[in-house]
């Protein structure tokens, strides 16, 4: 099994399951191909959960499937959490696990062998040259997720993601890099933003005058979300869609969204038989007629 290594501290966690999702399809690996995360747990212990609904959703999406297992931290000065250490405060007990004190994050890559590398915690060129090169040469596809924003925040850029990975790294960062051409070949740089998300949720709970808003529902959200990414989008190294397709995007999630209001009576509303159309005619369509 590979393990995957996470500097975490403010994510959207959906759009970042979404794009785990979508990397690993891209390695033709699952979750379950993996044994290790690395975490900033000093910031948001929350975003390292990953837990599926019921049975059949875990089952569908390859997630919840022994994540806290799966989790090792990262703490201050990037050393990684271990279960012999006496500090451990409760948020932080699950991810700590049998591993030698490493306060390197070279030396951890080189130890944990991992998948991939997620940056959220804010602190910048985390993601060092020496650190992607590693991550390359451990993995055919390596994954490289700086999420901090703004770009001055972000553990790397785009060019040095692929640059330094001679082109192999599959990049997504937290605010928008422009594309990048290495050895010929174009790369268009994935956003890992909660813009993909969150419309098509709303939408969907509004929609289906749902009563609440709940864990299953931003579940099927990142679902739909990784599922709409085309072989086009892997082919120039992008693990979202492109954001010009976000209303087709907002709408199929905002669909999902409503499909499990009515599948768990949250709402007293009849569903649509036509779901899909009755949510997209919902839909703000910003067309102003001309009068001059």
């Amino acid at each position: 099994m590979t393990s995957v290594l996470r500097s975490l501290g403010a994510a959207n966690t959906d759009a970042l399951i979404s794009g785990i999702a979508g990397a690993l399809a891209a390695n033709g690996i699952t979750l379950m191909d993996s044994t290790a995360f690395l975490a900033d747990l000093m910031a948001r212990p929350g975003v390292l959960t990953v837990k599926a609904p019921g049975d059949d959703m875990q089952a569908d999406f390859d997630f919840g499937y022994g994540v806290a297992d799966a989790v090792a931290g990262l703490d201050v000065g990037q050393t990684i959490v271990v279960k012999n250490r006496a500090d451990l405060v409760e948020h932080k007990r699950p991810y700590a696990h049998d591993h030698a004190l490493v306060s390197d994050f070279l030396q951890a890559v080189e130890l944990l062998k991992p998948t991939a590398i997620v940056g959220v915690s804010g602190m910048p060129r985390t993601f060092t040259k020496p650190i992607v090169e590693a991550m390359a040469r451990l993995n055919r596809r390596p994954i490289v997720f700086a999420l901090s924003n703004p770009t001055s925040k972000a553990e790397c850029t785009a060019e040095e993601a692929y640059t330094w990975s001679e082109g192999s790294a599959i990049y997504a960062s937290g605010s928008p890099f422009p594309p990048v051409t290495h050895n010929g070949k174009t790369f268009v740089p994935g956003q890992g933003n909660n813009a993909y998300i969150f419309p098509g949720v709303g939408l969907g709970v509004i929609a289906s005058e749902a009563a609440r808003v709940t864990d299953e529902m931003f579940f099927v959200a990142a679902r739909a979300l990784a599922d709409l990414v085309t072989e086009d989008d892997l082919a120039q190294g992008r693990i979202f869609p492109s954001l010009t397709r976000i209303r087709e995007v907002s709408a199929v999630i905002a669909t999902t969204v409503a499909e499990v209001s009515f599948k768990r009576s949250l709402t007293t509303m009849n569903r649509p038989p036509d779901l899909s159309a009755y949510v997209k005619a919902q839909m703000y369509d910003p067309t102003y007629k001309e009068y001059v």
